[in-house]
């Protein structure tokens, strides 16, 4: 039972606590009717319980809630930074929601908790009534702080441009309070308020400006302690339900990345940054490396420790100095290892030292200078030293996994760090397929140079499959290097963690086996708890499965271990986006468009949300439209998403400047493979040219009979066949080739394809004039996970045949926004 549940016992004092109190409430409230007052409330209370801080604080136990009629107060006891990182995240989410405005006030202060006329426990004290003076300053959407709080978050170097000083505001009872404005990247409001405006009207008032942290002098101090005193006296009760904790993951809105609170980061996490190569000779850079990896994949191997992948620490190789406290606030470690190599003859130096990020002060330095063929045993006294220094817990296994060579021979190694930067920086190549064929040359060469080379062989099979899987070479001859490479993993390393891993992933994407490879991950996350692979693939299978919540936190996880990797950030988008979770996959966007931002596709997607969340196509447009001006041959990667926006705007020309920049071979709906003519269709229906639709989609429906012909149980040809029949009135065939692609993949196979394919059965009964059986589908489609928006029932012209009718509008407003 929760203990704030429980009847409050009365006692002679009040023992006080420190609570850092955000209190909001909504400007103009009592001017809304009582229904709108109801439904606005309800949605502020989702947008607040679904920011990070909040769902971090209720998780820990450290969160009291507060109802106040026309608003809440939260009470966090970590640390000040929580309410005003809470205050941000509620902020950007209000961005979209233009009709809710609040106005938010922050201070930290004793409350204590007493007994209220139900016997419950509640709170009073300065610390409540303090902040709700502050609020009481601030019009809609201003984030204003007591001088309090402000003095506490100047002493973190990130914040202080974001706050400003306002001076002094005169409150209830002759109270003056000193205030500061939160505001920045487009969060906040950066106006001053009305109430100081007046205040001021007879004086002169200096510019507002950011600060530096302060040195408050005695006055003012001696001011704080009356406000504090005579607030106790005069303060009210405000009664609270707290609900059970829930456990999330930690996924940051990139606009307050870099307000990211360390405090709240595991004590035991570590990034190991990308050691400068100090040699005369460039080729050595892959030698500086390896010595990174190495150490770094050691450290992995403790399960009490949380370190940070490859993937995402190497792209902070190059560029300027990094400001090392945001650095590992991106990354979410407390902890950063930095150092130098230099390699000379036979001789190797190596500098390294260990960082704590949240104070930017070294925790120890060590310095080795030994023959070239000792760098092995120097990564594993580093990372046997880095484990003591963190006192991780570590097993004799891990031990014993850390101090292990991975190799005797140096010129293998430098081949196999080589291959393996070539496979981990792929996700952001263009063309991804090159890097990996020639990694696929460069580990086999590594092989050649020590045949017992174990982890090449992993990285080998890795890249088979990849190759397989992304189609690049989809053939049976690829599928069987990639077995061959784990078969002489196996025989190395049996029952190790790589050779799981590798088995797993084998097994999913050459051949879709999803439980054996479930199996095989499990194994894999014990021995390699810091593996984003041992994750990520589980997250496709469960999402395949229906195991949605298992598949986000999988997901979730991925991105813990590997934070800065835009790839699994689209993929954890994409699950959001079929869940119907629009704020949540805006905030992933953000963050993947943070570490690519000139990913054209990223930008496309996110400003899809708009479309599907709220039936706005006029974002998508425009964004597709700027990024295809600044780069025309960006234009084949986003027509399809441009004709999708173009359609639902009903903008012929639009549509038509979209389908000259689609690809000849065509566009894929997830994996349904529509044909360039199936395009040329919708928009020539657009436009009212039956003679021009009627050509394309006869030629649409004999690619698609290519295909069934080929592969007759080929579930997402059959779609295409089918649609292409009900555009052309071939009803019975139509229906057949719709209802068989959906027996042979049905949702229970596959949660992802079989709800679209449910979809477009509805739409070819649609089409056919069978509005009963479309309408059964559609409710189906509409209650499941998948692509399905309230935006596309609205606005494409796929569904004008069921519109006006109020079956079809009940299923448009069931998906419609809160």
């Amino acid at each position: 039972m929760n203990p704030q549940d429980t009847p409050a016992e009365a006692t002679p004092d009040l023992p006080l606590e420190i609570a850092h109190v955000l209190v909001i409430d909504v400007v103009g409230y009592s001017k809304l009717l009582v229904n709108e007052q109801i439904e606005l409330l309800q949605k502020l209370n989702q947008i607040v319980r679904n920011t990070e801080c909040f769902r971090s604080a209720e998780a820990s136990g450290k969160l009291s809630r507060v109802p106040t009629g026309d608003g809440m107060a939260l009470l966090f006891f970590r640390s000040p930074e929580e309410p005003a990182r809470c205050a941000l995240e509620i902020s950007e989410t209000l961005q979209d929601h233009r009709h809710i405005q609040v106005r938010m006030g922050i201070h930290s202060g004793p409350v204590n908790r007493v007994a209220d006329v139900n016997d419950k426990t509640n709170f009073a004290g300065s610390g409540m009534n303090v902040a709700q003076r502050v609020l009481e300053c601030g019009d809609a959407g201003h984030i204003l702080l007591s001088g309090h709080v402000a003095e506490d978050l100047t002493e973190y170097r990130h914040w202080q441009p974001c706050l400003h000083d306002l001076g002094e505001c005169e409150v209830k009872h002759g109270l003056r309070l000193h205030l500061f404005n939160l505001y920045g990247d487009n969060l906040g409001n950066p106006q001053l308020p009305e109430k100081l405006k007046r205040g001021r009207s007879s004086k002169q008032v200096s510019a507002v400006s950011p600060i530096t942290a302060p040195s408050w002098p005695k006055a003012a101090l001696a001011s704080a302690f009356l406000v504090s005193a005579v607030a106790l006296v005069i303060s009210s009760l405000i009664f609270f339900n707290r609900g059970p904790p829930t456990t999330v993951a930690r996924v940051l809105a990139p606009g307050a990345r870099a307000l990211s609170a360390l405090a709240a980061i595991p004590e035991k996490s570590i990034a190991v940054l990308p050691f400068e190569n100090l040699s005369a000779e460039k080729e050595n850079a892959y030698f500086a490396d390896g010595v990174q990896d190495e150490i770094l994949t050691g450290l992995s191997r403790v399960a009490d420790l949380k370190v940070i992948s490859r993937t995402s620490v190497m792209q902070y190789k190059a560029g300027p100095r990094r400001n090392l406290r945001e650095l590992a606030s991106d990354l979410g470690v407390a902890h950063v290892l930095e150092g130098t190599v230099q390699r000379a003859g036979g001789r190797v130096r190596v500098n390294a030292q260990l960082i704590d990020a949240r104070t930017d002060s070294q925790l120890w330095a060590e310095r080795y200078d030994r023959d070239v063929a000792d760098v092995f045993a120097i990564e594993s006294e580093l990372a046997g030293k880095i484990v003591a220094q963190l006192q991780a817990k570590i097993s004799p296994n891990e031990k014993a996994a850390i101090e292990e060579k991975p190799t005797a021979d140096l010129a293998a190694y430098d081949l196999y760090i080589r291959a393996k930067t070539l496979i981990t920086t792929a996700v952001f190549s263009t063309p991804q397929a090159e890097s990996l064929f020639e990694a696929v040359r460069l580990l086999n060469e590594a092989i050649e140079h020590d045949p017992a080379f174990a982890l090449a062989y992993y990285q080998l099979a890795h890249t088979h499959d990849l190759l397989y899987f992304t189609g690049t070479d989809h053939t049976p001859a690829r599928l069987a290097m990639a077995d061959a490479a784990i078969q002489s993993l196996t025989r190395l390393l049996p029952n190790s963690g790589e050779a799981h891993l590798a088995l797993a992933k084998h097994l999913y994407w050459g051949y879709l086996d999803y439980d054996r490879a479930r199996n095989e991950l499990s194994l894999a996350q014990k021995s390699l708890p810091n593996e984003p692979w041992a994750f990520v693939p589980a997250g496709y299978i469960d999402r395949r499965q229906g195991r949605w919540d298992e598949s986000t936190k999988n997901l979730e996880r991925a991105i813990e271990l590997d934070p800065q990797n835009p790839a699994v950030l689209e993929q954890l988008a994409g699950s959001y986006r079929y869940l119907r979770r629009y704020a949540d996959e805006k905030r992933v966007y953000n963050r993947a468009i943070a570490i690519t931002p000139k990913d054209g596709a990223l930008r496309a997607s996110r400003a899809a949300i708009e479309l599907n969340w709220h039936a706005d196509p006029l974002p998508l447009i425009s964004t597709i439209e700027a990024h295809v001006a600044e780069d025309s041959s960006e234009a084949k990667h986003l027509a399809w998403a441009w004709i999708r926006g173009a359609l639902c705007k009903r903008d012929y020309d639009g549509a038509r400047r979209a389908m000259d920049a689609l690809p000849i071979d065509g566009c894929y709906d997830d994996s349904i493979p529509f044909p360039r003519s199936w395009c040329e269709g919708l928009v020539a229906q657009l436009c009212g040219n039956k003679a021009a639709a009627s050509a394309a989609f006869t030629n649409a429906r004999a690619k698609g009979a290519k295909l069934v012909a080929e592969q007759p149980d080929y579930a997402e040809g059959l779609c295409v066949l089918g649609l292409a029949d009900a555009a052309l009135g071939n009803k019975e065939d139509a229906i057949r080739q719709g209802r068989r692609s959906v027996e042979l993949l049905p949702v229970t196979k596959d949660a992802i394809i079989g709800p679209l394919l449910v979809k477009y059965l509805a739409l070819i009964y649609a089409w056919t004039g069978e509005k009963d059986l479309a309408f059964e589908q559609l409710t189906i489609a509409a209650k499941l996970p998948c692509t399905l928006s309230y935006g596309e029932l609205r606005l494409h012209p796929y569904w004008d045949p069921l519109r006006g009718d109020p079956r079809f509008e009940k299923i448009v407003a069931s998906l419609a926004p809160n």
